[in-house]
């Protein structure tokens, strides 16, 4: 007895030891290969790289679009400011007076790896996608960060003749936009100097629930947590805990809020987690579901929008630059054939 006890310790062991090197071999856990070379203050309390397609140092009255591009899990904000490049040149006439902006949510190891100042902002590898606190200099919210940059756009001296912001995010992105579609406070100023804002959700592997009711019931029976942000309403961030989810909810179903999803992103999503399956066997199916629930839930939501992308699966460059893409973050004319 004593003997198999043994052996199944050691079975459990090396069970434990390969998850846990599966965990740190996560891409998502390895640094970062580049560093955006913009820095932003955040309320005096860290720096956040960004990268930006003009100098908002000096006034630019040329600017009427700004258009900011949230990078996924990788925090590859080097490839996501690429494709919001390519993006705007699809756009040809409509996207020239945009100023794109991508900004970078670093790791421990990124800050490591580098070399970079102790101001810079950094976060666990998955916390800033909720909102989390950073770690270090300051416990600062990736949300808070993110409402730096729209003061930033609402100050009226840099950009006189603003009219729209649009937050966007495809996949790890998407996930993101559409909980600071949720939980954002930085819209407030922009809406004194009268400047619209959109916020652009493509293919998210989740969304945030106002209920408990899930399109798999069955799988968030037995998931504990299932509900908790950032798939539900229970045990949400400092940044988020002081208002309560009718508010939220309420918040959210007045926003501009456009839902890209590609007709073939149909395999089975990233987010295996029982959390993420309660939604939904697959990105195409959850984001379906997620706007229905809302639709259901609030006699329709005149300011959400779904827009099939046809013939495009899990692909930023190819959802961005789709008749649909284009329209959601330049107002470019042609959507309606791919709806």
């Amino acid at each position: 007895m004593r003997a198999l006890s043994c052996l199944a310790a050691i079975g459990l062991a090396l069970i434990c030891g390969r998850a846990l090197a599966a965990e740190d071999d996560a891409p998502n856990n390895k640094p970062v290969k580049v560093v955006a070379d913009a820095r932003l203050s955040v309320g005096g309390q860290g720096l956040l790289p960004l990268y930006l397609s003009s100098d908002w140092s000096m006034p630019l009255p040329a600017i009427s679009r700004a258009v900011i591009v949230l990078h996924g899990r990788l925090r590859n904000a080097d490839e996501y400011y690429i494709s919001a490049h390519t993006a705007q040149v699809a756009a040809g006439d409509d996207g020239k007076s945009a100023l794109m902006i991508v900004p970078q949510f670093l790791a421990e190891v990124d800050i490591e790896a580098h070399k970079l100042p102790a101001e810079t902002l950094r976060w666990s590898p998955e916390g800033w996608e909720g909102g989390d606190a950073a770690l270090a200099p300051n416990p600062v919210s990736s949300f808070e960060a993110l409402d730096a940059i729209l003061a930033k756009l609402s100050d009226r001296r840099v950009f006189p003749n603003l009219k729209q912001v649009v937050i966007a995010g495809h996949s790890g992105g998407g996930q993101v936009a559409q909980r600071y579609a949720i939980a954002g406070k930085g819209e407030a100023a922009l809406s004194r100097q009268h400047i619209d804002v959109r916020y652009v959700v493509a293919n998210s592997a989740s969304y945030a629930y106002f209920n408990a009711e899930r399109p798999a019931p069955k799988i968030a029976a037995s998931c504990p947590g299932y509900n908790n942000w950032k798939y539900g309403m229970d045990q949400r961030p400092p940044y988020l805990a002081d208002a309560a989810p009718a508010a939220l909810e309420q918040r959210y179903v007045e926003r501009d809020v456009i839902y890209l999803l590609g007709t073939l992103d149909t395999k089975p999503a990233a987010d295996k987690s029982c959390m993420g399956e309660a939604q939904g066997p697959n990105r195409y199916a959850r984001g379906h579901a997620y706007a229905d629930a809302m639709a259901r839930r609030n006699h329709a939501t005149p300011g959400h929008r779904v827009w099939d992308v046809a013939g495009v699966g899990r692909d930023g460059d190819r959802m961005m630059t789709s008749k649909c893409g284009l329209a959601a973050l330049f107002d470019s004319p042609g959507c309606g054939a791919e709806r």
